[in-house]
């Protein structure tokens, strides 16, 4: 373990039996002959006491020697135990969100009581709902994209960099072929198309990097520019020297936060680079520009680059709150299969704040009014290669509107199955400054809620299930009130 986390543990322990035992500091210093100053600074973590006063404290304490210094704590401390002892802190970086781990052990130390029952909180409800340490650092990293707006100035730059070191012209379609020959001619890549095919098993992987060899083993079942943007991830791994990394995609598992995090940096330079800053926002404003919408705009936007409708979207999370400062948006990723009744919200960003699109609302039923919702339907039912669909959702229980793009596309890698990208985008002054179709009156602007369980639309055509949760909300908030009215009526 970490010498700070030893000496941590000691002094949480040492507090403890002070505590239980009715002693001050200043009472166990008399007892001891140790200063008070001095325990304090070992409780606090700061200071691990030599074996001579440890023997001192084992003796006026009526513990154990052995037991004092064990790393073994009792049940109402074993949670902080479990943190210290997994060195889950040590392998999130915490100065990415401003924290510094001695803060963290000086809340700790000062209360340990209630920062174990915060912790034992947190841990229960990852059991209840199977919150995985996979689970918890792809969280953190969205919180880390969420806390800086989605935009990464020193990536841009870099792919600045690259495209004039490689002499890449950013005002063209980018192909994988381009990427391809820079893999192999810079940074001595061979690239395997037969190998992955050999395998069933691996149908669900689209590549697997051989560090060793330098061989991409990449699936033939992909079209351009899924190739282009596998492609582009490896070449951002090499130019931003990037060496703990991942070597599957999609990922099959990771070992530490670094992995979970420069996945993230790679994705988001292989994004830049096919999609280029400057033409995005050329392509952006002029679409805005428009005073009616028309969906073949926004999907002649989408046919410009060599990139899935996905990566187009989420490029529109990088760009939208730093050159449009619409900061109030969210992007989600729905998973259907065909002649199923369940949508699976899969993947989420929410920027600014939690919009009510959010979560995975455990054996509820996703608002059939989404747009998300509405495209899968949509291309399921048909069979199409794509749908795309635009409207205000009104959010009228929370008072709030969002502007929703939303396209379906197959899934590759499952037969008749179907994934759903949107974006949403709070509307108030900026937008309406920004984007002028917003303003047209004949966008749909279907009344919706989060899920049916807690939707209080009336008379809704497509509710799955009736409005439980939000009628046993409503039941509490009544008895409340009623409860208030009573108490007042005898004060």
């Amino acid at each position: 373990m970490e010498q700070d986390y030893i000496k941590l543990i000691f002094g949480l322990k040492l507090k403890q039996i002070r505590t239980d035992r009715g002693l001050s500091l200043f009472g166990l210093s008399k007892l001891s002959g140790l200063s008070k100053s001095y325990l304090n600074e070992i409780e606090k973590g700061k200071k691990y006491p030599k074996p001579d006063k440890i023997a001192a404290l084992s003796e006026h304490l009526e513990v154990p020697y052995d037991e004092l210094v064990s790393l073994k704590l009792d049940k109402n401390l074993a949670p902080i135990g479990e943190i210290l002892q997994s060195k889950l802190l040590k392998e999130i970086p915490l100065e990415l969100f401003g924290i510094q781990e001695s803060t963290l052990i000086d809340i700790i130390s000062n209360a340990p009581v209630k920062v174990t029952a915060f912790i034992s909180t947190i841990i229960e409800i990852a059991k209840n709902y199977n919150f995985s340490r996979e689970n918890f650092f792809l969280a953190s990293v969205r919180s880390f994209q969420e806390a800086n707006n989605n935009y990464f100035e020193d990536i841009e730059t870099a792919v600045l960099k690259f495209a004039k070191t490689y002499h890449i012209d950013l005002s063209k379609k980018i192909t994988s072929q381009e990427l391809e020959d820079i893999l192999v001619e810079e940074f001595g890549y061979s690239i395997n198309s037969h190998e992955l095919e050999e395998h069933s098993e691996l149908d669900n992987l689209r590549s697997i990097y051989v560090p060793k060899t330098k061989t991409l083993l990449i699936t033939k079942s992909i079209d351009d520019a899924q190739r282009a943007f596998i492609y582009a991830k490896e070449l951002a791994y090499n130019f931003l020297n990037i060496t703990e990394r991942l070597y599957t995609f999609s990922w099959i598992k990771f070992e530490s936060f670094d992995e979970v995090l420069n996945n993230f940096y790679a994705s988001y330079f292989a994004g830049a680079l096919i999609i280029p800053k400057e033409s995005i926002v050329a392509n952006l404003k002029q679409l805005f520009e428009q005073q009616h919408f028309k969906a073949e705009d926004f999907e002649l936007l989408l046919s410009k680059y060599n990139a899935s409708p996905e990566s187009v979207y989420q490029r529109l999370t990088n760009i939208l709150p730093k050159e449009f400062k619409l900061k109030n948006l969210f992007f989600l990723r729905f998973s259907h299969q065909q002649g199923s009744d369940k949508f699976s919200l899969n993947k989420e960003l929410h920027l600014e704040k939690q919009q009510s699109p959010r979560a995975r609302e455990t054996n509820e039923h996703y608002c059939r009014r989404w747009a998300s919702i509405k495209v899968l339907q949509a291309i399921s039912a048909k069979n199409s290669d794509h749908e795309f669909s635009m409207q205000i959702s009104d959010y009228v229980a929370e008072n709030k509107k969002y502007l929703v793009l939303a396209s379906a596309t197959k899934d590759p890698f499952k037969q008749n199955s179907y994934r759903s990208i949107s974006i949403g985008i709070e509307l108030n002054a900026q937008l309406q400054r920004k984007v002028n179709f917003v303003n047209n009156k004949n966008i749909e602007s279907p009344h919706v809620g989060v899920t049916c369980e807690r939707c209080g639309v009336i008379n809704c055509s497509v509710r799955q299930s009736p409005p439980t949760i939000l009628e046993s909300m409503n039941k509490e908030s009544k008895t409340s009130e009623i409860v208030e009215e009573i108490t007042k009526k005898y004060s």
